[in-house]
């Protein structure tokens, strides 16, 4: 594949998953929202726990939704194998481990290592949901301890 091909494939995936993140964190958002409205004081730290467990499972659905459609493009257009071998390294791509067993021909190369940076930012931009998130939480169950002091 030549290199302009590679960064017009690029920018569309690029562009597919950053929608599929988004998307996906605005209904993690919605729902944990939801998760917390309401709730009595007293069954806080369960709802609290599940949310959590909801987000980090949330978050590990999207990567997967996104390291797959890497595996499909790969698998589909032949630069690799097979998909077992595709997925093998589209995870250790996008989550930039990068073991080396297993490598793209030369006219892959340029789109791997985008991959490679697309995984990194979406997987920063997860963490800091996350780190939000609990730190969220955190925060509602001082407020609601400072207010059952306070009653």
């Amino acid at each position: 594949m030549t290199l302009p091909a590679q960064l017009v494939l690029a920018s569309l995936m690029v562009t597919f998953t950053i929608g599929v993140h988004l998307g996906g964190l605005a209904a993690l958002l919605s729902l944990l929202r939801r998760h917390h409205a309401g709730r009595p004081a007293a069954y806080v730290l369960l709802h609290d726990s599940v949310g959590i467990l909801a987000a980090a499972f949330g978050l590990f659905a999207l990567h997967a939704i996104e390291i797959w459609a890497y595996a499909m493009l790969y698998a589909a257009t032949g630069a690799l194998g097979s998909f077992e071998e595709a997925l093998y390294f589209s995870t250790s791509t996008y989550t930039t481990i990068g073991y080396g067993d297993v490598v793209l021909p030369p006219g892959w190369r340029v789109f791997g290592a985008i991959e490679g940076a697309n995984g990194i930012i979406l997987l920063g931009w997860s963490t800091a949901f996350f780190f939000a998130v609990v730190s969220r939480i955190w925060l509602l169950e001082l407020e609601l301890e400072t207010r059952a002091k306070d009653d």
